[in-house]
């Protein structure tokens, strides 16, 4: 894997080290988070964030631990980091880091003390909501090591306060279990019991969101470093809190032998492949129901348009096709009225999404296109079969097959359903009503993608081919502008008209969305290297294409602010990485070069979420990460698209 390892100077200068992020996930949809240095910069960031019934309904538990050093002299040395309201920053422990790296996937420290240097390592332990946090004397000593644990017990996207109850804490061996939801184990344990208040986050800040929340001091660890390989660990786990977890260097050495074994089983090209492997494995998790996929890092949770987008580079591309095989039979139950069920981060099962459904049908085809497992297509095909007969009498939303030309068109009032679905304040910034270009792209796609799986298990597809072949020849007639690129939708409302009035109107705004139009195994079109050069020059940047060419009305060039800002801006220029697969497919194509399409993106790797890819990026240099650090779609079409 690429080698991520930071300095003094960078651990030691507080903004470069709180801008770089680590992530330990345990498979579940629960997670260790946090920064560099050690400062938590987000709500989200914590030692042991635990999953709920969906991955999204997630609770904070073991904030931090903050470690102290005893010296022989009577000295001690903290070197924990916490910012307050107040704006000071105390204490100040990445000041006397080292060192940070990110090996096999898991974040370790080193701080300096004169001779003594103390090591610490963090890791998951796969499958359960526990995490293990070791410290090493490396050398000088002997030393004493204090470990504050500062805890709360609230869902990941809110504060708790001390204007409301104390944290229950009941006394078991060697700690103390905490809200009766998670446990607490290690050395020479003294509880405390108050309020640490007005813990400040600064990127909640910079998000336009509450950024203050109070921790419960629970109490300290204690114990004795001698000689250099000694160690002290800790262990908080959720969940059965009995048994006790194995010892925290078991934990950690397991850990890393996984993700070796993970890394491995996908038979990487070079250290890129191998990160985004490891990378790749974040998402994939264990729910309840069966396998899912994890949108994104930290406040995502499963959606089932990320999922299929996602599909080929988490499960085709790291050899974990039997979950996938698994995943997509388990999405296929969801589907009604032609739709694949979308589980929103509310809790809540909603069929909302116009391309969701189409990504799933593409998903399966690559599924037995690269697998060879006709059984699956087989048992699949009277679902995907019954979604193209959906579509074609109508469903919610207004999606459906226009007679006059075989098209799939959409939309309704303060509906947003393709992926550029931000609102704000209810209103759709890009609502897109009408064709889209990238959904009747997929809708081709679908079409023969189905009619292929139909010829392989010996079924009449003539009725899918004439429905192929009339919405190819419609597309090529509708989306070409005359400017060389495609519109991003035709037969849209007109703006002085309201939805559904007598005008329409074709968008020609330089978008990426017509990338598809080139890139899908059937996609309608052949590129013009010509035509994807002007695409390319208007919105490809390092991390991707744009998601709105600057010379645009409407363009936005920063990512920031408050939600209604951000939203504003999340389809109006942002960055989207994930994009760089169908432009890579589409620049293949067309005979141009690809292989430096991604260097900024592997540089990436170690910039922002670390060993990872964010979910967006401003659409003007320097082009600074934004949105999730650790995104599913963004890591698995980089790594589908390199392959």
């Amino acid at each position: 894997m690429i080698e991520i390892r930071f300095g003094s100077q960078v651990c030691g200068e507080l903004t470069s080290a709180a801008a770089r992020e680590w992530l330990v996930p345990d498979g579940l949809g629960g997670y260790a988070m946090g920064t560099v240095g050690g400062l938590r910069t987000r709500r989200y960031h914590g030692l042991l964030v635990v999953p709920g019934k969906t991955p999204s309904s997630r609770k904070v538990g073991l904030a931090s631990l903050d470690p102290a050093v005893l010296l022989p002299s009577g000295a001690r040395v903290r070197l924990g980091a916490h910012e307050w309201a107040s704006g000071d920053v105390d204490p100040r422990g990445f000041e006397l880091l080292e060192r940070f790296d990110l090996t096999d996937g898991l974040p370790r420290w080193r701080w300096r003390i004169g001779e003594v240097v103390i090591e610490r390592e963090l890791a998951a332990l796969h499958g359960r909501s526990c995490v293990a946090v070791v410290h090493r004397l490396v050398s000088g000593g002997p030393v004493e090591l204090e470990l504050a644990a500062a805890c709360t017990w609230r869902d990941a996207h809110g504060e708790r306060h001390a204007d409301g109850p104390p944290l229950h804490m009941e006394p078991v061996e060697g700690g103390a279990v905490i809200e009766g939801a998670y446990r607490l184990s290690g050395p020479g344990w003294t509880p405390q019991g108050h309020w640490w208040r007005g813990v400040y986050h600064r990127e909640e800040a910079a998000r336009g969101l509450h950024p203050e929340e109070d921790l419960w001091y629970a109490g300290q660890f204690r114990g004795p470093l001698h000689r250099p390989g000694d160690t002290v660990s800790v262990l908080a786990w959720a969940g059965r809190l009995e048994p006790e977890p194995e010892p925290g260097p078991q934990v950690v050495a397991a850990a890393r032998r996984r993700n070796r074994a993970v890394v491995a089983a996908a038979r990487p090209a070079d250290d890129v492949a191998a990160t985004l492997t490891l990378a790749a494995d974040a998402f994939v998790v264990q729910t309840g129901t069966g396998p899912d996929v994890v949108a994104g890092y930290p406040w995502f949770g499963a959606w089932s348009r990320d999922t299929m987008i996602s599909y080929e580079g988490l499960f085709l591309r790291t050899g974990r096709a039997d979950l996938g095989r698994e995943l997509l039979r388990s999405y296929a139950a969801t589907l009604s009225e032609g739709m694949l069920a979308n589980t929103a981060d509310t809790g809540q099962v909603e069929y909302n999404t116009v391309d969701g459904t189409l990504w799933f049908l593409h998903a399966v085809s690559r599924h037995v296109t690269v697998t060879g497992d006709t059984d699956l297509g087989d048992e699949l095909l009277p679902a995907l079969c019954a979604v193209v007969d959906a579509h074609l009498a109508g469903t919610r939303y207004g999606i459906a097959v226009d007679p006059a030309d075989g098209l799939l068109t959409q939309g309704v009032p303060g509906a947003a359903l393709t992926w550029m679905d931000a609102r704000v304040h209810g209103v759709p910034v890009t609502p897109r009503h009408g064709k889209p270009v990238e959904v009747n792209a997929l809708w081709v796609n679908g079409l023969a993608a189905t009619a292929e799986l139909a010829e392989l298990a010996g079924r009449d597809a003539d009725g899918l081919h004439r429905l192929h072949e009339r919405a190819v020849k419609a597309f090529r007639d509708r989306f070409p502008t005359p400017a060389g690129w495609l519109h991003d939708v035709v037969d849209g409302p007109a703006p002085a008209y309201p939805l559904g009035g007598a005008a329409s109107h074709d968008d020609d705004l330089l978008r990426p969305n017509q990338l598809l139009a080139w890139s899908l195994p059937f996609a309608p079109l052949e590129p013009d290297p010509q035509t994807l050069g002007r695409v390319g020059a208007g919105l490809l940047t390092p991390l991707g294409p744009r998601s709105l060419s600057p010379d645009c009305p409407g363009f936005v060039g920063r990512h920031r602010g408050g939600p209604a800002e951000r939203d504003s801006a999340y389809h109006q220029g942002t960055v989207w990485p994930w994009l760089i697969g169908p432009y890579a497919d589409a620049s293949r194509r067309a005979g141009r070069p690809v292989d430096e399409l991604f260097a900024g993106l592997a540089a990436h790797l170690a910039e922002y979420g670390l060993g990872s890819v964010s979910e967006t990026a401003d659409g003007l240099a320097p082009h600074a990460a934004t949105g999730c650090p650790f995104q599913a779609w963004s890591v698995a079409e980089l790594l589908r698209a390199r392959r």
